[in-house]
């Protein structure tokens, strides 16, 4: 009998969250095949079975969450692959779909079932153990149940928690308020300023309340997108951003692409300019390594690693998979790791680690227009850099120390930065090398 447990889905990532089973007690499955889904704060990540053989028993229901090397199910090897099985499967598929009933309380433990964990992710259970908060008298009101930082606040304020909201109905201006009292705690701990409190107000300023009218449509946030919008406000309090910008002649750089491009999409790899500006960055960030850092509390550490992550637009959203140790890659290599991650991340295969540790970051908007733009800072790195839409413009060529009119091709980069390290030189000095690399078309091919 073959034990399938929680696996380790990311350095910093304890457990996960079983979204969806994809078989049922009774099935074989083969070596690899999908066994099941696992949500987690950084992915979701398929689990694959790690032997061929028959599911004899689902130990963890679909929206419980389970701790790492915590047993999901379990897989007879010795078991072939006989007719007849099919007939115990509905029974099957409604006890993996619904939760097992919890068992007695042992004697001694005053009612509590410490192996029934309430649902809830690792940074809400640090948040109600620093608010005094017993958890298993937490009513959650998230997916299945689960417990939100929301109910957390809630309960250390002695308010009773309320029932989930519908999507018909307004936005709970306590929600928003619960969401910046943790904010702000936060910031106060370390010696900073209290926020604006999102949808309330801010001082004798206050945001007027929303009255739902006839067509109106409330979208609930998505997992991801509650994700990435308390991404992005915590970077935007943390970090002073500072944004400049740099116009780049990718005159160079594109006659290099023409001339290989085909030479690669033989071999299977596209090169793109973001290719190309990516393989500048990185030169960039080892002759600047100050980029390359995050800060500490009172300190910050610059980081022998360089990981550069790469914003993918995925149906599910925005996410930034890293290309690890993309400073020991040649331009094709760099292309190439490209071309993996965005395919990966669009048909849902990415997984916890290739998000974690990324360094810096390289975002590209598109296609559809746009001049330039001060992208937010993925936390915890200092620096990201955004490319701009790449148009055809009139230059000035300067030759033998003669200056002409041409037109080539012309895109702005923007580079926004942390001013609690990064000054202005360092900044400047960085951006004009990714620059004079685009610029000379400096590269390897």
């Amino acid at each position: 009998m073959v034990d399938v447990r929680m696996p380790q889905l990311g350095e910093s990532v304890l457990e996960g969250t079983v979204s969806r089973w994809l078989v049922r007690e009774g099935d074989f499955v083969k070596r690899e095949q999908p066994l099941l889904e696992v949500a987690t704060d950084k992915a979701d990540t398929e689990i694959p079975a790690p032997a061929a053989g028959r599911v004899t028993r689902i130990a963890a229901a679909e929206g419980s969450v389970v701790a790492k090397e915590g047993l999901l199910c379990q897989i007879d090897e010795a078991a072939s692959e006989a007719p007849g099985a099919a007939e115990q499967r509905p029974q099957a598929a409604a006890a993996a779909s619904s939760p097992a009933p919890a068992p007695a309380p042992a004697p001694g433990s005053n009612g509590h079932d410490e192996s029934a964990r309430p649902l809830s992710s690792p940074s809400t259970k640090k948040l109600a153990l620093e608010a005094g908060v017993d958890l298993r008298g937490v009513q959650g009101t998230g997916e299945h149940g689960r417990i939100t930082r929301d109910d957390v606040m809630r309960a250390a304020h002695g308010a009773a928690a309320e029932p989930a909201p519908q999507a018909s109905a307004a936005p709970s201006p306590g929600i928003a308020a619960s969401q910046a009292a943790e904010l702000s705690q936060l910031i106060q701990s370390s010696g900073g300023f209290v926020p604006p409190v999102p949808g309330v107000g801010y001082g004798a300023y206050k945001v007027p309340p929303y009255t739902p009218k006839p067509g109106d449509k409330v979208v609930p946030f998505s997992r991801r997108r509650r994700i990435t919008a308390d991404h992005m406000v915590y970077s935007k309090v943390t970090s002073p951003h500072v944004v400049t910008v740099a116009e780049v002649d990718l005159h160079e750089t594109s006659k290099l692409r023409d001339a290989h491009k085909d030479e690669f999409k033989k071999a299977g790899v596209s090169l793109t300019f973001l290719s190309f500006i990516c393989a500048a960055a990185v030169r960039a960030l080892r002759e600047h390594p100050e980029f390359n850092a995050r800060v500490l509390e009172n300190s910050y550490v610059v980081l022998r690693d360089v990981n550069l992550g790469v914003a993918v637009d995925t149906p599910g959203g925005l996410i930034v998979p890293s290309i690890k140790h993309a400073d020991e890659l040649s331009l094709r290599g760099i292309a190439r790791s490209i071309d993996e991650l965005a395919g990966r991340a669009k048909s849902g295969k990415i997984t916890a680690d290739d998000l974690a540790n990324t360094t810096f970051t390289v975002s590209n908007p598109g296609l559809k227009g746009n001049l330039f733009g001060g992208a937010i800072i993925s936390q915890p790195n200092v620096g990201i850099l955004r490319m701009g839409e790449i148009k055809k413009r009139v230059v000035v060529v300067t030759k033998d120390k003669e200056d002409s009119i041409a037109i080539h091709p012309v895109m702005f980069l923007a580079l926004s930065y942390d001013h609690r390290i990064i000054d202005g030189v360092l900044a400047n000095s960085f951006l004009w090398r990714v620059t004079d690399i685009l610029s000379r078309g400096e590269f390897e091919v």
